[in-house]
């Protein structure tokens, strides 16, 4: 008779755990298959899920220390691929799969967690125009978030010598790939907003592949950017190359000397602005002056008019026509009264008895009165009798 052992639950779980733990290939195993029943446990940061196929499934879970060095997060109805061991759950007598690494099935994990991100945070609004804030027009001093030895600094440093040498360079030098350049990065940039004397900020990188520009999609730094008080203008990498950064910034630069160039203006056109104004001041000055004058002709003019001087110099000059015509008229007056004197006077002294008297005859005259008749004379009157020289006393006969 076959004697049987009898196992507690405990014992049995335990027996199938060592099988399986001992199987060689079970150590390190990898499969294909769709996450369903995803949970992401707040409290441990482990992931528990489901791979299934069309026809199979299995539970899994993947560690905090296994998951923290995932690009991406996992989801729902997400195609895998992942290497892990398979081992039994004693608790639960229940088989699983424990995950040590994962990666999408079709695309790269980064490009992935570039995507996840990309759409968390445009769906909290962190690529909304609304928050774009304008670069400044002439910047004075400029921070720049990038590595102090790389190519960036010095082509920036370039740029902004030859536009607009008036312009400062802040440098907050950082690593800008591996594990610590992102922390430094965002550091850096609530530095300079510490600083609170900084126009614009550059951050950014030199071209480089997808993991060479990670730092840049790390959400860290996005934040980093969207907090910042003061405009951020993002080149990271080339023409061509994307990042989180790019679409949180204020303003994305194809280039870092494309930054520059748009950080501050061309002090060439600031000095074709100003001769422009000067002259366009001076043509205005000049009509204003000119105006101004003619105004002030104009107010002389009116001035003279009724200016008291000028109006006795004018009553003066009417006095003097004044004069001057009445003397005239006085003038010609006395040569016409003393041409009709003279005709007058010739009239007279034809008429004139002295004339006569000088002719012969003479006057008689008693008491001055002229004797025309005898009549007038008795004898013994005395009479006076003139003549043309002279006159004589005589007695009546």
């Amino acid at each position: 008779m076959i004697e049987h052992t009898v196992f507690s639950v405990t014992q049995l779980n335990t027996y199938v755990k060592s099988i399986l733990e001992g199987d060689i290939f079970l150590r390190n195993v990898f499969v294909v298959g769709e996450i369903s029943n995803f949970t992401n446990h707040y409290r441990t940061g482990h992931f528990y899920m489901t791979l299934k196929d069309e026809s199979s499934c299995i539970k899994a879970v993947m560690f905090k220390s296994a998951n923290q060095r995932l690009r991406f997060l996992p989801e729902n109805g997400m195609g895998v691929i992942v290497r892990g061991r398979v081992s039994l759950y004693d608790r639960d007598g229940q088989y699983q799969l424990y995950i040590e690494d994962m990666q999408p099935d079709g695309i790269g994990a980064l490009n992935l967690a570039f995507e996840q991100l990309k759409n968390k945070l445009a769906s909290e609004g962190l690529f909304n125009e609304c928050h774009k804030k304008k670069i400044p027009v002439r910047c004075r001093r400029i921070g720049v978030v990038t590595s102090a030895t790389g190519a960036v600094i010095q082509d920036i440093k370039n740029v902004v010598s030859r536009r607009y040498p008036l312009a400062e360079i802040v440098l907050v030098p950082v690593e800008v790939q591996g594990v610590n350049a992102a922390p430094q990065i965002a550091e850096a940039i609530d530095y300079l907003n510490c600083r609170n004397d900084v126009d614009v900020m550059i951050v950014g990188r030199g071209g480089g592949s997808i993991e060479d520009l990670w730092a840049f999609n790390e959400e860290m730094v996005a934040r980093a950017v969207f907090r910042s008080e003061i405009p951020v203008i993002s080149a990271v990498g080339h023409e061509t190359d994307f990042t989180i950064c790019d679409f949180v910034a204020d303003l994305r630069a194809p280039t870092p000397s494309a930054a520059a160039e748009l950080a501050v203006p061309d002090i060439r056109d600031d000095i074709t602005f100003i001769f422009g104004a000067i002259a366009l001041a001076k043509n205005v000055l000049d009509k204003r002056i000119d105006n101004e004058l003619s105004r002030l002709v104009l107010l002389q003019d009116k001035l003279d008019l009724l200016n008291p001087t000028n109006v006795i110099d004018e009553k003066m000059n009417t006095v003097s026509l004044l004069y001057n015509d009445a003397l005239n008229n006085i003038k010609n007056k006395l040569t016409f009264e003393g041409n009709r004197f003279s005709v007058a006077c010739a009239k007279l002294d034809s008429l004139s008895p002295i004339k006569v008297l000088g002719r012969g005859y003479s006057i008689a005259m008693k008491n001055g009165v002229i004797i025309n008749s005898v009549k007038a004379v008795k004898s013994g009157d005395r009479i006076s009798v003139k003549f043309s020289d002279g006159e004589k006393d005589c007695e009546v006969l």
